[in-house]
């Protein structure tokens, strides 16, 4: 059974989602590709949760408040992506990408092995990222610096860059390193 919860956060309603002990989705209310339904519904506070899904949402809600508190740079809550072989390496290729550093599309098709003109393939998994925030789709930026494809609003993605002191240049020196110590 999925279950929610709905939190406050500075950049606006979130909503968490989980599954069988695993966190499965952060979206912000309006964000592209997020959940049907209204995030003030009382029936994600009032329906029968499964003990591990409330431990989940509670420590994912503590966490991001943690975050945009500016006292948490890494989220040990447990993930469940899912998505395709593809969206799922983009993704754990995305949890590797430090705090306040960033990257282009096409530097992190690189980093996963594809040209550059897989670019705009990396973009469209990026995009769909069900774990906005705690899988950091916010640190890709355009091969220009350009704040571009953040299904959360570009104003989002400033304030969430803005909030890691994120420099402008992208790194992928180290998400290279960081892939390969994790592989």
């Amino acid at each position: 059974m999925i279950h929610y919860r709905s939190m406050s956060g500075p950049l606006g309603d979130v909503l968490l989602r989980a599954e069988d002990g695993h966190l499965t989705g952060m979206f912000f209310a309006g964000q592209k590709y997020h959940p049907a339904g209204p995030f003030d519904t009382a029936a994600f506070h009032t329906a029968a949760f499964d003990a591990r899904d409330a431990r989940v949402l509670a420590q994912a809600e503590q966490e991001l408040t943690e975050y945009f508190a500016g006292a948490r740079q890494r989220f040990t809550v447990p993930l469940r992506l899912a998505g395709s072989v593809f969206q799922q390496q983009v993704w754990q290729a995305l949890c590797e990408i430090p705090f306040g550093q960033t990257i282009s599309y096409g530097q992190l098709a690189l980093a996963l092995g594809l040209s550059p003109g897989h670019a705009r393939a990396v973009g469209s998994a990026v995009g769909r990222n069900p774990i906005s925030v705690i899988v950091p789709c916010h640190r890709v930026l355009g091969a220009n610096g350009a704040l571009t494809g953040y299904a959360g609003g570009a104003d989002r993605k400033q304030a969430l860059l803005r909030l890691e002191g994120t420099a402008a240049a992208p790194r992928l020196p180290l998400l290279r390193d960081a892939l390969a110590v994790a592989a």
